[in-house]
Formats: structure tokens, C-alpha cells, sequence
């Protein structure tokens, strides 16, 4: 780890730790530089916002999977999942300030939004990969997987944080490994067409007007 990504690490955890004692809204950029031992301005040098502050790992994460994929040899299939079990890996690493971060985001509407467009922004990096690695492919196959192997990274490091689940990398891969893709290639494209497919994963407690509301916003920005 850079020494840029650990002081921004420290900046992550004290204003997690903040977010977690005082509240979100209570919270003030002037508290959390305090804490962090950096100037109000060294802060918005490195983040825009109170909010980039508790994502601000998944922004590395995202990089990180991007420059592993963007040098993948071999399998298609098996490159996202090797940069899916390197994301997790990486959360179990920092499962404190994950399990955090996790409590944190449950209280606040507007971070459990910003996780939603978070997890469709790793779905769409590993589905325009396998699109450009496996062209002719039918696009639902891909949309399908991508989605399946997220949902199943999501469901173990939730658990994980929870405390509920000692998951390791190696429990992940093993889970990804077994979920199905097609055999073979595929012919004549998808049943849709991809710039019309959209999946993403809610939280189960969100009430479906908000859901509706949520993908009416996101879905015209695409």
C-alpha cells in the first residue's frame, strides 16, 4: 500500500469512526481533518464531500479491478473472477473499517443510495469486459454472470462484517467458480439489446417507491 492510500485510509477510518458516534449529519469536515491530523483544505484536496469520504475505498477497489482486467490473459470468465475475489480479499484485509462503513451507510438514505450505484458500477466494469473479450457472445449470458458473481461477493462480505461468516477468499472463489455460464460460443446476440438491459441490487428493506424513484434517476443518466 502507497503512502497516499494509507493516509487517506486514516482519513476513512476517523471520519467512519465519527459518522458511527456522532451521526452523519452531526458530523463536520473541520471534525473529521481534526481527527485525521490534515488541514480542512488537505481534505477537499482528496475528497469532494463528506460522502466521497465513506466510498473512497470502493473508488481504489474499482481502480484496481479496472488495471487487473484491462491486463487479463486467458479466460475471460475466470479473470472477473479473480478480480472479484482481489476486491474481497482486499475488504477482508480492512474488515473493520468495512464492518464501519456497513453500520453507517444502514442509518443514512442517501449512502445506501450511493451504495446501490456503487455495486451497478462494478457490474457494468466486469460486463464491458466480458463484452470486449467475448464479442458475439449472447449479452444476456454476461449481464446474467456479472450480476450472479456480485451478488454472491455482496452477500459473503455483508455477512462477513456482520460477524456472521468467517468467508475467505477462497470460500468466494470457490462459490464463483460454481455459478453457471454458458458453454460454448453463442450466436446472433442477445434476446435484448444491451444498452436496454439494466440489473441492480437493492437492499431488501428498501420500499419499492424508492427503488422506482432510484432507477428512474440512474437509468437517465446511463
Amino acid at each position: 500500500m502507497s503512502s497516499a492510500t494509507a493516509r487517506r485510509l486514516t482519513v476513512v477510518d476517523q471520519a467512519l469512526r465519527l459518522f458511527a458516534e456522532k451521526g452523519y449529519e452531526a458530523t463536520t469536515v473541520e471534525e473529521i481533518a481534526e481527527a485525521a491530523g490534515i488541514s480542512r483544505r488537505t481534505f477537499f484536496r482528496q475528497f469532494r464531500s463528506k460522502e466521497d469520504v465513506v466510498f473512497a475505498d470502493h473508488e481504489s477497489q474499482l481502480a484496481q479491478a479496472r488495471e487487473f482486467l484491462d491486463a487479463a490473459q486467458g479466460d475471460p470468465w475466470a479473470a472477473v473472477i479473480e478480480a472479484v475475489v482481489a476486491v474481497f480479499e482486499r475488504f477482508t484485509q480492512w474488515r473493520e473499517l468495512a464492518a464501519r462503513r456497513y453500520g453507517v451507510v444502514r442509518q443514512v438514505p442517501t449512502l445506501r443510495e450511493r451504495e446501490i450505484v456503487t455495486v451497478f458500477r462494478y457490474e457494468r466494469l466486469f460486463t464491458d469486459f466480458l463484452r470486449s473479450r467475448l464479442r458475439g457472445r449472447a449479452d444476456l449470458e454476461l449481464v446474467q454472470f456479472t450480476a450472479a458473481v456480485t451478488a454472491t461477493h455482496n452477500y459473503l462480505l455483508r455477512r462477513m462484517v456482520r460477524g456472521e461468516s468467517d468467508a475467505s477468499p477462497a470460500d468466494l472463489r470457490a462459490a464463483l467458480i460454481a455459478i453457471p455460464r454458458a458453454a460454448g460460443s453463442s450466436a446472433g446476440g442477445s434476446p435484448a439489446d444491451s444498452d436496454d438491459l439494466v440489473v441492480a441490487v437493492f437492499p431488501r428493506d428498501m420500499p419499492a417507491r424508492q427503488v422506482a424513484d432510484l432507477l428512474a434517476r440512474r437509468l437517465d443518466t446511463l
